[in-house]
């Protein structure tokens, strides 16, 4: 590996003109909140992975997929690392940090500028030594003193080996050109692992599932976007309209109450806001009826978990 980039100068064009076609998978890890799911979506210039100002919001292993003339980037977007709270449902979404870490070529660990902590370290610990591991530094744009990031990067760089240091805000989408460039020195030569047009492995159904389960964590208090989920029991195409009928499981009668609201205004503004958001991502009109159902102790029922694509 090579030494970090503490100047964070920009990689030398030599550097990064790929003799051959360049392909691989490249994890994107770190705790909970560090704004994994947006640098991915940014990415990839789609949104595909769900995001909110909640922890917890990405819940399973997605693919993420940018092709440009030279290389094809497989982004794995992760659940942050979990540290409390391990009941079955964080413990699965821990395995899929972990079995993601064993299945790329690449690692980004991403922190939040100036924000380094035990939870960050107990991520750090599990990034491996024999593979490639660029240190993201996002959020870079609520920083007002930049030469603050270099301090940063600096601490952060005496415990681990970074191969490279790229500082990024995904929410303003700068700095993004760089990162790619800084990800495609460390890819192998290789043939397309997708299509060149696809932007994800996931398909429409398990993408619906997330739109309406974001507006879930969007609308609803701090409590109960963490004790639901949500099931697609029917998606049907009739001509280019998506017919989509939903489950919302709660773990509690009260639950229920809450999410469906007063005289079902809550239910109606989280399904409506999914369903425009559907449009956008499929371009197509979608009819969304979404229903919710009581479902005690699924977080912590590994059949059930796994019955709902939990790995």
């Amino acid at each position: 590996m090579t030494e970090p980039n503490m100047d964070f100068a920009s990689i030398r064009q030599a550097d990064c003109l790929p003799e051959t076609f360049r392909s691989g998978f490249i994890a994107i890890v770190g705790r909970p909140n560090v704004g994994k799911s947006t640098l991915l979506n940014h990415l990839i210039g789609q949104k595909i992975s769900i995001t909110s100002r909640k922890a917890q919001t990405t819940r399973h292993r997605i693919h993420g997929i940018y092709t440009d003339e030279h290389s094809q980037f497989v982004f794995v977007d992760t659940p942050g690392f979990q540290t409390r709270h391990l009941n079955a449902l964080n413990r699965g979404m821990n395995r899929v940090v972990t079995s993601s870490l064993r299945d790329v070529q690449v690692v980004m660990y991403v922190l939040e500028a100036l924000r380094y902590d035990e939870r960050d370290q107990e991520v750090l610990k599990l990034l491996p030594d024999n593979r490639p591991v660029l240190l993201v530094i996002n959020k870079i744009d609520e920083v007002a003193d930049k030469g603050q990031l270099f301090a940063f990067a600096e601490r952060v760089a005496q415990d681990f080996k970074f191969a490279d240091i790229v500082p990024v805000s995904a929410k303003l989408g700068s700095k993004l050109d760089e990162l790619r460039v800084a990800l495609r020195r460390f890819l192998p030569p290789g043939e397309l692992i997708y299509g060149k047009d696809d932007i994800t492995d996931r398909s429409e159904r398990f993408l619906a599932a997330e739109m309406l389960r974001e507006k879930i964590f969007r609308f609803t208090g701090d409590e109960l976007p963490y004790s639901t989920s949500v099931v697609i029991e029917q998606f049907k195409m009739e001509g280019k309209l998506r017919r989509i009928h939903a489950a919302i499981l709660v773990d509690r009668e009260a639950h229920k109450a809450m999410l469906i609201g007063k005289k079902g205004e809550k239910l109606k503004e989280i399904a409506t806001q999914a369903r425009l958001d559907m449009e956008k991502l499929f371009d197509g009109k979608v009819f969304l009826e979404v229903f919710v159902k009581l479902r005690s102790g699924w977080a912590d029922d590994e059949r059930v978990l796994r019955s709902l694509g939990y790995e």
